[in-house]
């Protein structure tokens, strides 16, 4: 048993080192054509750069107006965040606590539904109407991730409330508490961890999303880092170290955060699994 266990063990390591190197090679990639030059480029692409140009970060931040589209994104996704989690929550919970009835289990269906449609089918469509509401803007934008969001986060929502027994809403209804009250003090509470999931997940996609911002968003002022990016596709030609650079500035602050959350995302998850 102790033999077999170690060459499980072995197995599985190599797998995670493996596994390791489809994210490290691509990082150090990025990191290395950053920091070249375009002569530089023409040379060995494993090879460190013969001299550190950290300039072209800066010259990345010029040529993207870094400033605004890091704003841009940070209003877009701080908001998205802030009304997945109020709203999300809710509509999972009213459908987790009322799952026996068939219009409910009907609309939890037609939610999971919603994970199988791909978005180009729905697009064209979709830009017309928002245009025509006049919300091809963040506002706009903000409201369709949080619509976008929904199937998924009530999947995680419903499986977790399923959870929490029912005898702690009913113990706050017998102290007088509304149907309103019960959730935000007592229930809401209790959610934090999947609140934290979902948090996180929201503002990952959101943060990196490029197609919906392109179609949606018609004011340059207001694109976000992913479509500034684009700056250095050329027609005949792209620009890859101050790409790069860019890309690495602006993946940095989710990296950051989702290195020092990653275990409210695997907990959220295992515990808002359906038992």
């Amino acid at each position: 048993m102790d033999n077999a266990r170690k060459r499980a063990n072995w197995l599985l390591t190599g797998l995670l080192f493996l596994g390791s190197l489809t994210i490290l090679i691509p990082m150090y990639f990025t990191v290395v054509t950053a920091l070249k030059s375009r002569t530089d480029m023409a040379g060995n692409l494993w090879s460190l750069p013969t001299q550190w140009h950290w300039e072209n970060f800066g010259e990345a931040i010029r040529v993207t107006g870094f400033g605004q589209a890091l704003l841009n994104s940070l209003l877009i996704t701080g908001a998205v965040i802030v009304l997945t989690v109020l709203t999300n929550s809710l509509v999972g919970y009213a459908i987790a606590r009322n799952l026996h009835r068939t219009p409910f289990k009907v609309i939890f269906l037609y939610f999971l539904s919603a994970l199988f449609i791909p978005f180009p089918i729905v697009m064209l469509p979709l830009v017309k109407e928002m245009s025509f509401l006049g919300l091809d803007n963040r506002w706009g934008l903000v409201l369709l991730y949080v619509v976008y969001n929904l199937a998924f986060n009530v999947l995680l929502y419903t499986g977790y409330l399923r959870t929490v027994p029912q005898a702690i809403e009913e113990a706050a209804l017998l102290d007088g508490a509304s149907a309103w009250q019960t959730f935000w003090r007592v229930i809401f509470p209790l959610l934090t961890p999947v609140n934290a999931t979902v948090a996180i997940l929201t503002g990952l996609h959101t943060w990196n999303d490029f197609l919906l911002p392109l179609v949606i968003l018609s004011d340059q002022d207001e694109y976000t880092l992913p479509l500034v990016q684009y700056a250095f596709q050329g027609q005949f030609s792209t620009d890859y170290n101050l790409a790069f650079a860019s890309y690495l500035m602006a993946l940095t602050p989710m990296l950051v955060i989702y290195l020092f959350a990653q275990r409210w995302i695997i907990g959220g998850v295992a515990r808002g699994a359906v038992k």
